[in-house]
């Protein structure tokens, strides 16, 4: 029985070999390449794949969205400035058969297309620009990398810029630039006001001339307002009108008359 079994062991292990290279499972998220004696066989999958053995070979291609890390370039903006910028990039195949024959490793490729992209376009805008319009540049970077990935069977739908390292010296700069700006808009919106201030003095002071009723009242409400500070000693004028009106009460002002 033992000599039995040592006899078929090798046929046993041959036709395991045969089986495994025979039969393939493919995921539904997946794809699989098939090659025939080198040619391109097609396309299979999902499910269960049946090879034919040592004629027919599989490459499995994952049809999920990957998230690719563009790591941190080092580029110099349109006006001069030194910055260092990182990235993420979405992009998932839609052509198995173009991802495995066009290219040889497709993460890889796009990866590298990516980095030398986000330098070159970066070199186009200026460091406003990166700051203030960081959408524009988004779009632009997904559609340079989506066309040059195109070939390859590669979508790229979206690529994102992370963050934005600048210089010590330009934060400094920045800042010193925010600040004025502010300074400035304070400067502007205190003329404002005084100037609006002025406009409505002027106008009181126009409707208190024509109106002498008027300007006693003010004076009357003055002096309310002045009643309020108890521990102070007020000396305040009268009025001209009150005093013409006390002289022509006087009695030797009546004789006359």
């Amino acid at each position: 029985m033992v000599q039995l079994f040592s006899a078929l062991l090798p046929f046993l292990l041959v036709a395991l070999l045969i089986v495994s290279a025979a039969i393939k499972i493919v995921q539904e998220y997946e794809r699989g390449v098939v090659f025939r004696l080198g040619r391109f066989a097609g396309v299979r999958g999902p499910g269960l794949i049946l090879l034919i053995p040592f004629i027919e070979r599989m490459v499995k291609v994952d049809l999920r969205v990957i998230t690719l890390d563009v790591p941190s370039q080092e580029a110099i903006t349109k006006d001069n400035v030194t910055v260092r910028v990182n990235a993420v990039a979405y992009f998932h195949v839609i052509d198995p058969d173009r991802a495995v024959i066009n290219v040889e490793d497709y993460r890889r490729a796009t990866a590298q297309i990516a980095q030398t992209t986000l330098r070159s376009v970066l070199g186009q805008h200026e460091l406003d620009d990166l700051l203030s319009r960081r959408e524009r540049i988004n779009q632009e970077l997904q559609r340079i990398i989506d066309l040059a990935t195109e070939p390859w069977g590669i979508k790229v739908s979206v690529v994102e810029v992370k963050d934005v390292e600048l210089p010590t010296t330009m934060q400094r700069a920045m800042a010193r630039q925010a600040e004025a700006e502010r300074e400035r808009r304070a400067k502007i919106i205190h003329a404002e006001g005084e100037y609006s201030a002025s406009q409505q003095l002027a106008a009181a002071a126009k409707v208190m001339t024509a109106s002498p009723g008027a300007i006693q009242l003010r004076y009357l409400q003055t002096l309310t307002e002045i009643a309020t500070e108890q521990n102070s000693t007020i000396i305040f004028p009268l009025p001209i009108e009150f005093l013409s009106t006390l002289k022509g009460l006087l009695p030797g002002n009546n004789d006359k008359a």
